[in-house]
């Protein structure tokens, strides 16, 4: 779908221009028709419109995103599809990117590099409490506005985690020059990993320069890996080495060493700017940095390098000694018995040596060679079938068989064996058959009261379709006590068996929502009232004469912002009225009205 200027998206959101490309999707600037505002609109690519793989990242993206609310965190508001293009309606950020401002400025102050990570610790913090682990911050996913404030963006590649690991496997994700060494290495993801990332970034914002370069991803993820992050305070010694101990705990390669979570970061952020702190001792590491390092001592590795050299060194010249020995006895350089006697004897050891060597060569085809046989492919047999084709074929057959997961092979069947199909034997080879367990299946269990995004990261491990739907409570006394991401029903019921492909779906409750700012954002009566109509909320008008505002501006709400709204409740707004001025009261016998007759009057307007 080509995405142009002045097109609507949902019939609601107008396209004004393109402001980003991505690999994933593009990015406009639109017109919120219904609401009066601007909003950025990012659309799924139309090549990836149909690929699966992607549509569900795009819509976890929407997922992880609508599920945060926190001034540094940009703002999701819709999300849906329109004629086959998926879209993410989100907050409008009037700013550029960190990564720009670093190429205008080059390196920031001390300061402004530790007010922005202030905010970025604080935004990610508030992500890691919900589950959600970022795992692609960098400067260009981080808008900062003409007022100081960031905004953290893309939660693409976002993923809800589990809560008692807060880890997720099987991706190595983010640009690479941000990339922690165990995501480089291909182990899982957890919050330390944003970490890690945030310490590269802190470093970038106070140098202007990025700590490891090189020519391709894998030059600069090995860097990572093994090479130590250069001194801050080397490139300039301003800055405090409080400033550099929190790069140097957060950017450590073992992540034993680096921060527990995001919020003890943002505490020594917090206080490094502080005198009594800002000369303190230089962090020192508690656990090895490298695994060889804790597991074994890389120096005797080097030394037996060294060692095997200098033998192999020894037993050439021992060799070289012995041969000038033979050459001096044959030659008669040497005419003592006993010297002719030792070359006697080296020579009938070598003798024997190679007498041995045939034998072990020869010796087997005189008594004839193991007769060896191919394995046949048994695969999709029943296992009575599959141990009488292999021993028709002279192999043995194991008594216990290995069952594994099969989507190819129905329950009961061969899968294969080991060894494999095909290869050659010896005779009487005992032969091991996998049996199929059918294909996999997970039985959905009582998930109410958890929290939705833990069980559907937990359900999309094992390829199961999760769809989280909202569910009216009716019970009014329940409202104050239930959280916005709890669970309170789900199809289908506990002890269902499922499997891949198949759907669950997740209900949560549609009881709370925050109070926007009505008077700021300018909205309309009418927007309140349909507002408070669609969350249940009993809406008062109050009307109050003034001047200092257009009449119908909304000028006063009862209910602070971004405090949770409660179905039910009671919200009153001040509308501003117009003042309507009374015509003076004229006297006829003051001596103002008796300088001008009427005539007069009528006169001077001619």
């Amino acid at each position: 779908m080509l995405i142009t200027k002045g097109q609507k998206i949902n019939d609601r959101y107008e396209i004004i221009k393109s402001i980003g490309e991505g690999g994933m999707a593009n990015v406009y600037l639109a017109q919120d028709t219904i609401l009066d505002r601007k909003v950025a609109i990012k659309v799924l690519r139309g090549d990836l419109a149909n690929d699966e793989k992607f549509i569900r990242r795009f819509q976890r993206e929407a997922l992880s995103a609508s599920s945060l609310s926190h001034p540094n965190i940009v703002e999701m508001y819709d999300v849906g599809e329109d004629n086959g293009s998926h879209y993410i309606v989100m907050e409008y950020i009037e700013g550029k990117t960190v990564k720009q401002l670093l190429k205008k400025r080059g390196n920031l102050t001390v300061s402004e590099a530790v007010d922005i990570m202030l905010q970025l610790t604080d935004g990610i913090s508030h992500a890691h409490d919900s589950y959600i682990i970022h795992r692609d911050l960098k400067p260009q996913n981080i808008m900062i506005q003409e007022d100081g404030q960031i905004k953290i963006t893309d939660f693409g590649i976002a993923m809800a985690l589990n809560s008692t690991q807060l880890t997720q496997t099987n991706s190595v994700m983010g640009s690479v020059h941000y990339l922690p060494p165990e995501q480089a290495s291909g182990k899982g993801s957890t919050i330390k990993c944003d970490i890690y990332s945030m310490g590269i970034l802190f470093y970038e914002l106070l140098t202007g320069v990025l700590p490891f370069k090189g020519d391709n991803a894998v030059e600069i993820a090995l860097k990572h890996m093994k090479d130590p992050l250069p001194s801050v305070r080397k490139q300039n010694s301003n800055i405090p080495q409080s400033v550099e101990n929190i790069i140097i705990k957060s950017t450590a390669k073992n992540p034993k060493n680096r921060y527990n979570d995001v919020k003890e970061m943002y505490r020594d952020l917090k206080a490094c700017m502080d005198p009594d702190v800002m000369n303190q001792e230089r962090f020192v590491y508690k656990y090895p940095e490298h695994e060889s390092e804790e597991n074994k001592d890389p120096i005797p590795a080097i030394r037996s390098k060294k060692t095997d050299d200098k033998k192999k060194k020894n037993v050439e010249d021992s060799v070289e000694i012995i041969e000038e020995e033979i050459a001096k006895e044959i030659d008669g350089e040497e005419d003592n018995k006993g010297g002719m006697k030792i070359v006697i004897w080296v020579l009938v050891g070598i003798l024997l040596l190679l007498v041995g060597v045939l034998a072990l060569v020869f010796i087997p085809n005189f008594f004839g060679k193991e007769e060896e046989v191919k394995i046949p492919d048994v695969s999709g047999m029943s296992i009575v079938d599959a141990e009488e084709v292999l021993k028709n074929e002279g192999l043995e057959v194991a008594t216990d068989t290995i069952g594994m997961v099969s989507g190819e092979y129905d329950k009961g069947l061969v899968v294969k064996t080991d060894p494999i199909a095909g290869r050659r034997v010896p005779e009487g080879t005992v032969i091991t058959i996998y049996e199929s367990l059918g294909e996999e299946t997970y039985t959905v269990e009582n998930y109410v009261g958890m929290n939705y995004l833990i069980v559907q990261g937990e359900l999309e491990a094992y390829d199961i379709e999760v769809e989280v739907k909202k569910q009216t409570v009716e019970d009014i006394d329940m409202m104050d006590e239930l959280d916005q991401q709890v669970i309170i029903a789900q199809e289908p019921a506990e002890g269902t068996v499922l499997s891949k492909g198949d759907r669950v779906i997740l209900y949560i409750p549609d009881i709370y929502d925050k109070y926007p700012d009505f008077v700021e954002e300018k909205w309309t009566v009418e927007e309140v009232e349909e507002f408070c109509s669609n969350y249940g909320i009993v809406l008062q008008k109050k009307y109050q004469k003034t001047s200092s505002y257009e009449p119908g501006t909304i000028i006063r709400q009862s209910r602070k912002v971004d405090t949770k709204i409660t179905k039910g409740a009671s919200l009153t707004i001040t509308i501003a009225e117009a003042i309507v001025e009374e015509p003076p009261v004229v006297d006829d016998n003051s001596s103002e009205n008796t300088e001008d007759t009427p005539e007069e009057n009528n006169g001077a307007g001619i």
